[in-house]
């Protein structure tokens, strides 16, 4: 047995060497290398992303160009891809050389740093409520400002967007906690300035959202609406990159109204004049004349179209960096007459040196926008393109007289319009805008030991505007007073100096962190302008001498400071954690602000905030909740919605009185004043809880919160006129508001396999309620603002009109609609509108006014992001929905007040035959107080219900090859295809039911707004 042990060790030894020959052998067979690029979703490599065999420690990371190589790597292999601020990805070799990869932006990412105001800080150690907004989403938007590219983006947000060229957004954030100003503050790069219109989408790196106090107190007594944070982009180290992405598209208006053309409008005509005993005129009659068929919403209306040309150059080392980039963005509208331009430059730099840390960021921005000048004679082309009769042309030679040397169609005596020929405006008309902007900021940063630092700052923010205005010779509208021709020249100036000092700490001391900030701010804000007009302007045809100098009458000039402020301001926040357990925040700073009197220019705004995360502690166990933390806040913010001389009275120096007989020049104080006028004051309270769950593939995020908006400005306090408020009383804090509301947000990536998807949702409700109006008079509790009424113990801006009850059918329901044996309507007839007697004083006037269904604002507003990738192609779309609210329809009150206007085609009066219907019956009002109470403005019967679901944008891109690029010489190639507000889903009539009304108390007041315009664009990013 013995001698038989040696030979079966060398057996063993035999066959163990031939097993690993073989396995050595089949996985040589089985090991393939591996090249490929790591980019995020809009293109840009990602240097430094990590490549990983699943299982092993094996792998690699990104180059400079974000390329990689794997070498004798398994067929069969699983690779892991991961990059900071990236979902992380996991990808089956199946036997492929190349693998591109495409990485996500993960604004959820526990990991992720975010901009908080003077500190950057992990998102796990929030304590507050931030949204982060990935500007990959924003710029997949073809918009006229950052504001409109945040539509639906994030909870809280509101964003009501229009079409014209070069128009703002209205945005509010959690509500609006005045009754006057909602508009957020914006921090670019540092500098505290409003120029959300004039900066590039392209040139952004990060969006955050301040939303409660905990995460804005820190700028205090302008944060109250909340508070948006830009960072634009810089440089990297590494080689030059250069970058272009050009967009171009077509834009039209999403509907218009379906109106009568010129038989079917004279064939109802002819019926109302009948109706009503008249003879018809004669331009329905016999002088109507069928060529004459003037499709006014054509006339007007035009395709329009976009053009976005960005080119960007960036690099640095390991001490310096750069990043610069060129854009210029171009918007043809859709009407004609109307066109907005922009060009800017931008120069961000940075270099650091030992301890010692310099930078700037620099925009210069210069915009052009063009339309026609405003005055009494410009309308509403929304309105008058509707309503202008469709037997009126254009223009015709027997409309040319010396007042109308055009010859524009206006209408006749047997025409009546009292609409505007919108195509006369334009030409008579003309206004040129030109905007020049520099923004900017530069910094030094001083590490004086570790974990304390010290920066200053200081930023400027200037604008030089000139506008020219033209009034050439001519009319627009009928019966119109015959206005002289002129030449306006508009100058103003503004600048704003930023200087703050402040110092950086971080201490970590075992499981203790605490890091925070102090400093102070100081800005000083001036504006003025100048004014030159002067009257008969010199024409040549159709050849204008547009020089100031080159009219003839007479000229009149003004010119005066309208702002001159200046706010300081001492800050501080601290930041303490355990063990990544245990948040506490404080934060607070003081202001002085010139704009109020002595005794009250400084103002306290204090927070605190707290957090807890559960998912650290020993006793939770749920293997599928990654992390699990609640926060809760409480702070106190301020606004400033005065110009900088409210507090103080205005002299009027140009008096005359008789005394003795002769006459004396005096002064005496034009305005009363409120010397006492102090901040606005919003208290919030924020209570949420945020969630990740199945690694991190399911996010969720909660929060309710409650502000309470105290001494807010209210106006029109009852004082007598004797006491010398001739110019209108003075603006007194004496209003509160309070907002409530409860947002979500929820996401969901699955990245394992070839096919990627994600979906983001987010909801929010909105509630607010009047609770001060100030002392108004006895039994007036309320603030009325035309059509609404913001009454204390109801919401903001709540409908408040004329009640209908249906159409009389016969003469016995008039009689029955009667009081103490009065009939309410004397003057009805069957057809007419029955209106509710609300006061029950036997008579229809403006006191029965009643609130009328709900208010403008939202009670629920949704967005929602889809997103995939495969292969090479990605999609994505983006849905908003806005639900509970109702608009009043004020185009469909003038189309259908039946009286001098076009009707609508499915217009269908009442008739004795014809009883079914909802539309009162037709006639002309001369003479008929039926007919004129029909069409009252401030009726429900326009009240209509404003909720909509809309595809605001879709996107499907294709990413090029890698040996496509090579032969191209080119380290990125993407062609894509945009659609915008492709289709809306609402019961509303009018054109867009997103309608940006008249400031806050009437916000959804249609008063013939711009609607969003329909979008189909394609583009190409190109990278070297």
């Amino acid at each position: 047995m013995k001698k038989n042990v040696p030979k079966l060790i060398k057996l063993v030894i035999t066959l163990t060497f031939c097993l690993f020959a073989f396995l050595n052998n089949a996985y040589s067979q089985g090991q393939i290398n591996i090249s490929g690029e790591i980019k995020g979703s809009d293109g840009t490599p990602l240097p430094g992303a990590n490549v990983l065999i699943s299982g092993t420690q094996l792998g690699s990371t990104a180059d400079f160009d974000g390329k990689f190589t794997l070498k004798n790597v398994s067929s069969n292999a699983v690779l892991d891809f991961s990059y900071i601020g990236y979902q992380s990805q996991s990808i089956k070799v199946n036997g492929r050389t190349t693998i591109n990869v495409v990485l996500i932006s993960d604004s959820g990412n526990l990991d992720e740093v975010v901009i908080i105001g003077y500190q950057s800080i992990r998102k796990s150690d929030l304590t507050g409520a931030i949204a982060v907004i990935d500007p990959t989403k924003t710029n997949k938007n073809i918009s006229n400002s950052l504001a409109e590219s945040l539509q639906g983006l994030a909870a809280g947000v509101t964003v009501r967007n229009g079409g014209q060229p070069g128009q703002n957004s209205q945005i509010e954030i959690r509500g609006s906690a005045s009754f006057v100003n909602s508009n957020p503050l914006y921090i670019i790069d540092g500098m505290i300035t409003d120029a959300n219109q004039t900066i590039n989408n392209n040139d952004i790196e990060s969006i955050q959202i301040l939303k409660d106090a905990s995460a804005a107190a820190i700028y205090g007594s302008r944060a109250a609406n909340g508070v948006i944070i830009i960072k634009t982009k810089s440089g990297k180290e590494g080689p030059l990159k250069i970058s272009v992405t050009l967009n171009t598209g077509i834009q039209q208006i999403p509907k218009t109204w379906d109106v009568m053309n010129n038989a079917q409008y004279a064939e109802l005509q002819k019926t109302s004049y009948t109706n009503s005993g008249l003879m018809p005129p004669l331009s329905i009659g016999a002088n109507f004349n069928p060529n004459i068929n003037t499709n006014w919403q054509d006339e007007v209306t035009r395709t329009g179209n976009t053009v976005d040309l960005n080119i960007g150059a960036s690099g640095g080392t390991k001490t310096s960096s750069y990043f610069l980039s060129a854009s210029q963005f171009e918007n043809k509208g859709v009407l004609i007459g109307r066109s907005f331009q922009r060009t800017s430059f931008r120069v961000n730099t940075q270099m650091k040196k030992g301890i010692v840390t310099i930078g700037e960021n620099l925009l210069i921005s210069n915009s052009t926008t063009k339309q026609p000048l405003g005055s009494f004679d410009t309308g509403n082309p929304f309105f008058d393109m509707v309503t202008m009769l469709p037997v009126i042309p254009v223009k015709g030679d027997g409309y040319i007289n010396a007042n109308n040397p055009g010859g524009w169609g206006i209408g006749t005596v047997d025409a009546v319009s009292f609409s505007k020929n919108q195509v006369a405006v334009t030409d008579v008309l003309r206004e040129n805008i030109n905007f020049a902007k520099l923004v900017g900021n530069a910094f030094v940063n001083v590490e004086i030991i570790e974990g304390l630092s010290y920066k200053f700052n200081v930023g400027v923010d200037a604008s030089f505007d000139f506008s020219k205005g033209i009034r050439r010779n001519g009319v627009t509208q009928f019966n119109a007073a015959v206005r002289p021709s002129f030449i306006a020249d508009n100058r103003s100036r503004f600048i704003s100096v930023l200087m703050e000092h402040t110092l950086n700490f971080n201490k970590k001391v075992g499981k203790h962190n605490l890091n925070g900030v102090v400093g102070i701010s100081d800005q000083q804000t001036k504006r003025d302008f100048s004014l030159a007009m002067r009257s008969n302007i010199t024409e040549l045809g159709d050849q204008i001498f547009t020089q100031i100098n080159s009219t003839t009458g007479t000229s009149t000039s003004e010119g005066a400071i309208t702002d001159d402020y200046r706010t300081f301001g001492y800050l501080g926040r601290i930041n303490y954690d355990y063990a990544s357990k245990y948040y506490v925040t404080l934060t607070g700073r003081i202001d002085k602000d010139s704009r109020f009197s002595k005794d009250n220019r400084t103002g306290n705004f204090p927070s605190i905030a707290g957090a807890w995360r559960i998912s650290k502690e020993d006793f939770f166990n749920v293997p599928w909740i990654d992390d699990l933390k609640i926060n809760a806040s409480y702070g106190e913010l301020g606004i400033v919605t005065l110009g900088s001389f409210d507090w103080q009275g205005t002299i009027n120096n140009n008096t005359r009185a008789i005394l003795g007989g002769m006459p004396q020049v005096g002064s005496y104080q034009a305005t009363l004043v409120n010397p006492d006028l102090r901040w606005e004051n919003r208290k919030t309270q924020n209570y949420g809880l945020e969630t990740s769950l199945f690694k991190n593939t399911v996010k969720l995020s909660a929060a309710y919160y409650n502000s309470l908006s105290e001494d807010a400005l209210v106006t029109n306090l009852p004082i007598a006129v004797y006491l010398g408020n001739l110019g209108g009383t003075p603006p007194v804090n004496a209003g509160s508001i309070r907002n409530t509301g409860f947002e979500l947000e929820a996401s969901y990536a699955n990245n394992v396999n070839e096919f990627k998807w994600n979906v983001g949702l987010n909801f929010t409700t909105i509630k607010n309620r009047v609770e001060k109006v100030g002392n108004r008079g006895e039994g007036i509790d309320y603030i009325q603002t035309g059509l609404t009424r913001s009454k204390v113990g109801q919401p903001l801006g709540q409908w408040y009109l004329l009640k209908t009850d249906g159409i009389f059918q016969n003469q016995s329901e008039i009689d029955a609609h009667s009081l103490n044996g009065n009939l309410i309507q004397p003057f009805a007839k069957p057809g007419d509108v029955k209106f509710v007697d609300s006061n029950a004083d036997g008579r229809i006037s403006d006191t029965d006014r009643d609130f009328s269904g709900s208010s403008s604002w939202p009670t629920l507003q949704t967005g929602l992001q889809l997103g995939a990738n495969y292969t090479n192609f990605d999609l994505s779309a983006q849905f908003v929905g806005i639900f509970g609210n109702e608009i009043f329809n004020s185009v469909r009150q003038q189309l259908d007040s039946y009286q001098n206007t076009n009707f609508r085609s499915d217009v269908n009066p009442w008739t004795p035959t014809n009883t079914n219907t909802s539309d009162p019956r037709i006639g002309v009002a001369t003479n008929d107080q039926g007919l004129v109470d029909n069409a009252r403005f401030s009726s429900d019967r326009w009240l209509e219900d404003g909720s909509y679901l809309r595809l605001r944008n879709i996107q499907l891109g294709y990413s090029f090859e890698d040996s496509i690029l090579k032969k191209l010489k080119m380290t990125g190639l993407r062609v894509y295809a945009t659609g915008q507000n492709l289709f809306t889903i609402t019961k509303y009539s009018g054109l867009d039911p997103d309608v940006q009304g008249n400031g806050i108390l009437e916000r959804g007041v249609d008063n013939g707004n711009w609607p969003s315009n329909r979008i189909l664009a394609f583009g190409v990013n190109l990278e070297f």
